[in-house]
């Protein structure tokens, strides 16, 4: 498969400090991918290069099979920044009808835009009466003007609600599948967790870890959490057969190796008849993310 993003060994300095360090990644068209980092670990020095608003000292870069920057890749890719402006004035049709005729696209499908991010009842009003998450949502529909092969979002979900975020992610499931390639960067580390397909961790301008969450589990190797309820009366017998079985907020709660899990719940399930219930939790991305953030010294 040719893939919508190829980097290789990206290095870019300001000033004499490196804001990437070797950088090699790839998007593939129909992949959901999250890039993470704290602020100043390099993201949004990454997004400016693939863009090609900033060049690299070294390194090569393929976007959508030209240069950055480029015609060919300029057609092909949309950008939706944080916080995304636009002129009060002007409703949320006028708006995007705007942006349509900017990429010579059809301005009769601004209406559609609107309605797939969910600004059909809101179109004919003026932007400087919307909320944040409205204006993100406009931003949106510009970004989908052309059907882009590849979308770049930064932070898109800031200033959604609850619902707006669940929309905003079934619709990046649409686009995907389509095959639209999808590289967003975000702190919402909860929500990037169920919906993308592979992640990529920035710090100190190198990239620490990449892959899916089984991969960066088993990379990261941290315990397994297990937590036990105790039929009444047992949590003594249970604490006898798991050693390092502790009492926390009325339940038993045990870490385990990830090579262990399988034996530590083979002699819980041996037990029966004295365990009411069992949880078993894996490392969260945000476990994850704190370890290769530590290890690389951030």
């Amino acid at each position: 498969m040719t893939s919508t993003l190829t980097i290789s060994r990206l290095t870019k300095t300001f000033g004499g400090v490196r804001a990437l360090s070797d950088v090699s990644l790839r998007v593939n068209p129909g992949e959901r991918v999250a890039l993470l980092g704290h602020n100043g670990a390099g993201k949004s020095t990454l997004m400016k290069v693939i863009l090609g608003l900033i060049a690299p000292d070294s390194g090569d870069i393929s976007v959508c099979g030209g240069a950055p920057g480029k015609a060919q890749a300029r057609d092909r890719v949309a950008y939706l920044p944080e916080n995304a402006a636009f002129h009060s004035a002007l409703t949320g049709l006028e708006q995007v009808t705007y942006y349509m005729r900017l990429r010579r696209e059809n301005p009769a499908g601004a209406m559609d835009l609107l309605a797939r991010v969910g600004l059909a009842d809101a179109a004919k009003r003026r932007i400087g009466t919307y909320s944040k998450g409205m204006r993100q949502r406009v931003g949106l529909a510009q970004a989908l003007i052309g059907h882009p092969s590849l979308l770049v979002l930064d932070e898109p979900t800031s200033g959604l609600d609850p619902v707006s975020r669940r929309d905003f992610y079934e619709l990046l499931d649409t686009l995907a599948a389509e095959g639209a390639a999808i590289l967003l960067s975000s702190h919402a580390l909860t929500e990037v967790e169920a919906r993308t397909d592979r992640l990529l961790i920035l710090s100190g301008g190198k990239l620490v870890a990449e892959g899916s969450m089984p991969d960066l589990r088993r990379d990261a190797d941290l315990p397994v959490a297990i937590n036990i309820n105790a039929v009444n009366g047992y949590a003594s017998d249970i604490m006898a057969a798991l050693p390092n079985a502790i009492r926390h907020n009325g339940a038993l709660h045990l870490t385990c190796a990830q090579d262990e899990k399988l034996d530590t719940l083979a002699r819980i399930s041996k037990l029966q008849g004295k365990v009411a219930d069992i949880d078993v939790v894996p490392p969260s991305l945000e476990d994850i993310y704190s370890h290769f953030s530590r290890r690389d010294g951030q």
